[in-house]
């Protein structure tokens, strides 16, 4: 295993710098944006229309395909 890591490949917080620790911190925060992008006003419309979607599309029987010749 590489110096400086522990039996489960994880960085002790004491050996962390403030370079890779900053890095950390920001790697989370953009993690966490993602989910939180879901809960803006007008997202939960958007959610109802793609179940919607789906629903409709569940419904309705398989769209039969031609065989081209050739």
């Amino acid at each position: 295993m590489s110096e400086g890591f522990d039996e489960r490949g994880r960085e002790s917080d004491a050996e962390v710098d403030a370079r890779e620790a900053a890095r950390i911190r920001r790697r989370d925060r953009d993690a966490e944006a993602e989910a939180r992008a879901l809960l803006r006003p007008g997202m939960g419309k958007v959610f109802k229309q793609i179940q919607d979607a789906q629903a409709r599309a569940a419904k309705e029987p398989p769209k039969k395909r031609r065989r081209s010749r050739g």
